[in-house]
């Protein structure tokens, strides 16, 4: 349960979550995550990489909205943890495909992150946090990218 103004909220849908909100957030869970990297905690770092990718694709999608806020529950494509959907809601889609057929380091950087799910918070092992972590932040990674967009 979160405490956002003295208020108890439960979920994402009951947040005032705004473009900002969600920048922020991105830059948290990356850098979270190598902290992780760094005490050697693979799949920790995984696991909260993606989600700075789904922060910053959310963020994509708040700014196309009235004031910046993250619209109110209508549809799950949303307020789901699939990168590869929040990139066609987010109306990047194109734009990253342009941008990857000229610049072969992105399309293999989208081709590693776009494969996290949420649910890796689950697997104990074979998480190779160290490899999505570069492909997100990285050189011609894609949190860069999206960021030339939120």
């Amino acid at each position: 349960m979160n405490i956002i103004w003295g208020k108890e909220k439960s979920s994402l849908t009951e947040l005032a979550m705004t473009r900002r909100s969600f920048q922020v957030l991105a830059d948290l869970r990356a850098e979270e995550a190598r902290v992780l990297l760094n005490s050697g905690r693979q799949q920790g770092a995984f696991y909260l990489v993606g989600y700075a990718v789904e922060c910053a694709l959310k963020a994509c999608i708040a700014k196309r909205t009235k004031r910046h806020d993250f619209p109110i529950k209508k549809t799950d494509r949303i307020y789901s943890h699939n990168l590869a959907s929040l990139l066609v809601e987010a109306e990047l889609e194109t734009k990253l495909e342009i941008d990857m057929k000229k610049n072969l380091d992105l399309a293999t950087n989208w081709n590693v992150v776009k494969e996290w799910k949420e649910t890796s918070r689950y697997e104990r092992k074979g998480l190779n946090g160290k490899d999505l972590y570069k492909a997100v932040t990285g050189t011609n990674g894609v949190l860069p990218w999206i960021k030339n967009h939120w």
